[in-house]
């Protein structure tokens, strides 16, 4: 009885809610919160709660269906452009559904969202003011229904979050209220925000990020529209080679046809037996490209920049590969065309609806975490006659993608510390890639990885184990049993500190590809937090420090000819890898007090293509110096070998 009681109070505040839109409407009068509230007034209410398989005899690892209503009202003077509203999920939950909203961050159905989350209007971005709507409630509000997983909480009981917010920047949201099943909020404008663009636009402004990517309709008709995809690259250390962007057709979209791009799969069957092929019945589906809800869409080689039939898009065709902006602006753009058909309801000019659910990766490069496409002032295009007027895109839309460091994705190359004090090798660390299976693991992955001799770094990690065990032997150091893991990366590279003098010092960098894929236009970046200041030259590489957006950074790519790191030779036994070395020298005339073999000298950070590599937690020790007449042979004779084996 007393769950159903709770359903009537329910109806009751839902009722009380009800906006007055016409004079002549016999509703209730609206609560006063939602009357003093000259803003955006945001609400929750838990509509429903079903116990589910499986039952469990742990009442807080139970799961319970729920059903959730999230309401927003612009009760301002002003518009609200893409909206955007902050559940404080706190109870484990899994969100299945959410008519009219999508999640911000761009993750599938079902998202975990037990640490709250964002969502975003789609179709309906917008709330109107009821000034210029005549507080029509269709365009001043929304209500999201949201279904989804908790744990528990059982009736009589409900699931409420701990907070909601409007998350637009420019406005303030006080306290929220509760009353049993139902949470409420006002959301003002902050009157001293300064707005972040300098004329007033028709739409959000654009925002900026790691990656950005423009949506633009260049021609739009009944049935179908024309599309220009735009990716640009605007981190100093993000990249992507070989990307892979795929996306969410939320209203029974098609690709008909495509330019400078394609699609992994060209498949019209999913047309050819749904709705578009019963709609579309005087169409020739064996010409269409793609009818996949969520096609995988790739670059096309440099080969087919000039095909008149799929290339002649400017920055298209470069392989997939997106460069930071100051290694070649030129290649940190990249740009296709589609021309997308339509479905009732939307044949209509104007009606223009972009794909939701935007993911972009590549090949041993930084993970990109992309949001929701935010409808902004159409791009201006220079005339392509040449006259100084611009043409303007029928729509746009902006997403922002971020780098993420997600602590459950292994890095993908890792760095070993060596130098001219110490006769060992501080490898790459136990799994700092990743580990095998536990249930194929005959080694141990919590075990420190094995002190090795020089030589062992240009074999595979599978082929070091007799050296590995003889130095050991020698050294007299600890074997564990079972041995330690691999390091499981496809990229390593060794920091070794060649040498260190009254004025200066030196290290050298050695690359080592054991991966089947090579790298073009390869570059890395070392953060030395008390030695870059020092910084003097890289001798056969391209080093610069100073790069707007990287502190204490040395940046440095392969000079020409030297700029492809190849893949491992698996034909040689052992495999041989890809390598590439330089030396990099240091003065301390501008770092006072630096201390490198006390560990100024090694690294905090490195990066290789944009992916952060895993660092050895301990550096070298002082306490075996080799000679110096030994040393320099030993050097001399490794760097000839290495370059000798690029040419």
């Amino acid at each position: 009885m007393g769950f159903h009681v709770h359903l009537l109070l329910l109806a009751s505040v839902t009722l009380i809610l009800q906006f007055q839109s016409s004079i002549s409407q016999t509703v209730s009068a609206p609560s006063p919160s939602i009357n003093q509230c000259n803003g955006i007034f945001l609400s929750y209410s838990v509509d429903s709660i079903t116990r589910i398989y499986p039952f469990l005899s742990d009442p807080s690892a139970q799961p319970y269906a729920f059903s959730a209503t999230a309401t927003l009202i612009n009760t301002g003077e002003d518009d609200l452009k893409s909206w955007q509203m902050f559940i404080g999920f706190k109870h484990k939950e899994i969100l299945v559904s959410a008519s009219q909203a999508v999640l911000s961050d761009g993750a599938d159905f079902p998202a975990e969202v037990g640490n709250g989350t964002f969502i975003n209007g789609f179709p309906q971005t917008d709330l109107k003011n009821a000034i210029d709507t005549a507080g029509d409630v269709n365009q001043i509000e929304v209500k999201v229904t949201l279904t989804g997983t908790e744990f528990g909480v059982a009736p009589p009981a409900f699931p409420m979050p701990s907070n909601i917010s409007l998350a637009n920047e420019g406005y303030n949201c006080q306290k929220p209220t509760v009353q049993n099943n139902l949470m409420y909020i006002c959301c003002a404008k902050d009157q001293n925000a300064k707005p972040n663009i300098t004329q007033a636009t028709k739409f959000s402004p654009r925002q900026d990020g790691d990656l950005t990517i423009d949506f633009d309709v260049l021609q739009s008709y009944q049935s179908n529209y024309l599309a220009q995809v735009v990716i640009s690259n605007e981190n100093p250390l993000g990249r992507l080679d070989h990307w892979n962007l795929t996306w969410d057709w939320m209203r029974g979209e098609f690709i008909q046809t495509m330019r400078g791009a394609y699609t992994l799969i060209e498949d019209s069957s999913d047309c050819i037996f749904g709705e578009q092929g019963a709609f579309f019945q005087g169409l020739d589906f064996t010409k269409v490209m793609n009818c996949q809800r969520t096609p995988t869409i790739v670059d096309l080689p440099l080969d087919k920049t000039n095909d008149t039939n799929i290339g002649l898009i400017p920055f298209c065709c470069r392989n997939g590969t997106l460069l930071p902006p100051h290694m070649d602006p030129s290649k940190s753009k990249a740009a296709f065309q589609l021309q997308v058909y339509k479905m009732p309801p939307d044949l209509n000019r104007t009606m223009l609806y972009p794909p939701q659910n935007w993911k972009i990766s590549g090949i041993l490069n930084p993970d990109y975490k992309c949001g929701h496409p935010v409808r902004v002032d159409p791009t201006l295009f220079p005339d392509t006659s040449g006259l100084r007027s611009f043409t303007s895109a029928i729509a746009s839309w902006r997403v922002v993608c971020n780098i993420t460091n997600s602590k459950a994705t292994p890095p993908r190359c890792c760095v070993s510390f060596s130098s001219f004090y110490n006769e060992s090798v501080i490898p790459c660390k136990t799994c700092a890639c990743g580990c095998p299976s536990p249930a194929g693991q005959a080694c141990n992955a919590s075990a420190p990885a094995l002190f090795l001799p020089s030589e062992a770094l240009l074999v595979p990690f599978e082929n070091r184990t007799r050296s590995a065990l003889a130095w050991a032997d020698l050294k007299h150091f600890h074997v564990p049993n079972p041995l330690p893991c691999g390091d499981n990366c496809g990229v390593s590279i060794n920091w070794h500190v060649l040498s260190d003098y009254n004025k200066g010092w030196s290290a050298r960098i050695t690359l080592f590809n054991w991966d089947a894929t090579s790298f073009e236009d390869w570059f890395v970046a070392v953060e030395l937090d008390k030695a870059v200041n020092g910084f003097e030259g890289v001798y056969s590489f391209n080093g610069s420090a100073g790069v707007t957006g990287l502190n204490n950074t040395i940046f440095m790519q392969g000079k020409p000819g030297l700029n492809y790191l190849i893949a491992e030779d698996s034909n040689t036994n052992p495999p041989n890898p890809g390598k590439q070395q330089t030396v990099i020298s240091f003065t301390k005339k501008n770092t006072p007090g630096i201390n490198v073999v006390r560990g100024d000298g090694f690294p905090t950070k490195f990066f290789f293509n944009g992916e952060e590599c895993s660092l050895p937690t301990v550096i070298p020790s002082s306490g075996s110096v080799m000679k110096g007449s030994l040393l320099v042979a030993v050097l001399a004779a490794a760097l000839t070998f290495l370059l000798m084996d690029q040419l």
